[in-house]
């Protein structure tokens, strides 16, 4: 019938490398963090020569961080592309060269939110903008909470100077994302995917060296 569409296995549902063919690149942009890449290439042997500019992105790491009572802490950072003050989880870029995935997420925790980490996995793997960036984010749950001593705290500075912490349960977690009150990509996925992992008490979680496929340096 028109409409109508045939149900999919869930394990054929995944996304895939799709090459083609590449007949130019150049960076059109160099940025302090990032740069703007144009390519052109065709979908297919046959078909026209297409080209598209997009943020040539290091990837980055995002944190969720759930205490022994099961609140994740959020944070009050300001953004200026979008002039809000967002609420986040601790995040940052994959900029230092050879670095562990995880290794890099255990850092950011530390440096945004003075604490280190027992217990890692994996909540969820997103492109945050896949039509004009080639930006990977890996987001992870940290439990077994410890805070960093205080002389081995990171000085935050410019925009990190003023984030403000705030311990809040999942539920309540699930409900500002619904009610629109939350924004952050890598705070909204978080969130809603460790809410659907608590229903297996999070035992079907990825471990924190899970291979990650769809990182830039991977590909």
């Amino acid at each position: 019938m028109p409409g109508t569409h045939e149900a999919t296995p869930a394990k054929q549902v995944s996304d895939a490398p799709s090459p083609r063919r590449l007949l130019s690149t150049e960076k059109v942009y160099q940025g302090r963090i990032w740069d703007v890449v144009s390519d052109t290439f065709q979908l297919s042997d046959s078909g026209d020569a297409l080209t598209r500019d997009y943020i040539d992105h290091p990837g980055a790491v995002a944190v969720l961080p759930m205490n022994d009572e099961g609140q994740i802490l959020l944070l009050k950072q300001y953004r200026h592309p979008v002039g809000m003050d967002l609420w986040e989880v601790p995040a940052g870029l994959l900029d230092v060269e050879g670095e562990d995935f995880v290794v890099g997420a255990a850092r950011e925790l530390a440096e945004e939110a003075d604490l280190a980490a027992g217990t890692w996995n994996v909540l969820a793997d997103v492109f945050n903008s896949p039509g004009s960036s080639s930006e990977a984010i890996r987001i992870y749950l940290a439990r077994d909470l410890t805070e960093v001593p205080h002389h081995e705290r990171h000085e935050r500075t410019d925009e990190e100077a003023e984030i403000e912490f705030h311990w809040i349960g999942l539920d309540d977690a699930v409900a500002s994302v619904l009610a629109g009150r939350l924004h952050n990509p890598s705070a909204v996925v978080g969130i809603l995917a460790a809410a659907a992992a608590r229903a297996g008490n999070y035992e079907g979680l990825r471990p924190a060296d899970a291979p990650w496929p769809a990182h830039p340096s991977q590909r």
